[in-house]
């Protein structure tokens, strides 16, 4: 979504002892005035943050010389993303290689109003709000909006033409099937069907012996399951069926990725 040049919603400041993962420190006083950013809340261990990475990525490698600097802010869905050396792990596996706050406490997501992960904000030089989206998709939109600030300071840029859809569902229109909901634990329990011991905690189910299954069925392009305990913590691709090897696998979600577009009527 744009929003206007005049709005004058500025980028709230980090709050106090704000953490960095990876050793990458972002101090707003030092870019405001000099950077366009991009804020991009997300987490681990949500798939929809994953698919909207290989975006950030080409466009910091397509803007950075225009002055283009991604931030992430990192608030977790789940109890086992509050520990700063796990992200930093995961951050370092998928690639993640820009300054990334620890937001453990909700922090700066209330700063921010935040609504879910993802979640993009990009601000002018001035520090200024001029465009936000929520969730995955407006890709398109999202680099015409980097292209408009970049062209605010240097009319005269070279610039490319917007990236082409990295995956049929994220073409501007494209008209997606109903999915199947995603599965948060323990509160959808009754959406799985469980043999052996299961044990509920504050964010998982957790097994209590070998052997122990969730089965479910599902309508989607691909299920994955948030896994702990037993594991690093992690999504792992299911076909629709977990089973623990041994006591304490926990089982926190299992999340779905969209079915591809349908094809729009001839004529």
């Amino acid at each position: 979504m744009r929003v206007e040049p005049n709005s004058e919603i500025a980028i709230p400041d980090f709050p106090p002892g704000t953490e960095w993962v990876g050793g990458r420190e972002l101090r707003l006083h030092r870019v405001l005035g000099r950077a366009i950013l991009l804020v991009e809340f997300f987490d681990i261990a949500r798939i929809n943050s994953r698919r909207t990475l290989p975006y950030l990525r080409a466009w910091r490698d397509r803007y950075s010389e225009h002055r283009l600097q991604l931030i992430g802010i990192h608030t977790p869905a789940y109890s086992f993303g509050r520990d700063a050396e796990l992200v930093t792990r995961a951050c370092a596996r998928l690639g993640i290689d820009w300054p990334v706050a620890h937001d453990p406490n909700f922090e700066i997501w209330r700063l921010y109003g935040n609504r879910g992960w993802p979640a993009r904000y990009l601000f002018d030089q001035r520090g200024q709000l001029r465009h936000l989206h929520f969730g995955e998709g407006e890709y398109q939109e999202t680099e015409l909006a980097i292209q408009e600030l970049v062209r605010e300071t240097d009319p005269g840029a070279e610039l490319p033409p917007p990236l082409a859809p990295l995956r049929p569902e994220d073409a501007p229109g494209a008209v997606l099937e109903p999915q199947t909901a995603d599965i948060e634990l323990p509160r959808d329990r009754a959406r799985l069907d469980l043999t052996g011991e299961w044990r509920a905690g504050d964010d998982y189910l957790e097994a209590a012996s070998a052997g122990a299954s969730a089965r479910f069925a599902f309508r989607a392009g691909g299920a994955f399951a948030v896994l702990s305990g037993d594991r690093e913590p992690d999504l792992y691709e299911t076909d629709g069926e977990i089973v623990a090897d041994r006591p304490g696998l926990r089982l926190h979600a299992i999340q779905f990725t969209p079915l591809p577009p349908r094809e729009r009527p001839a004529g």
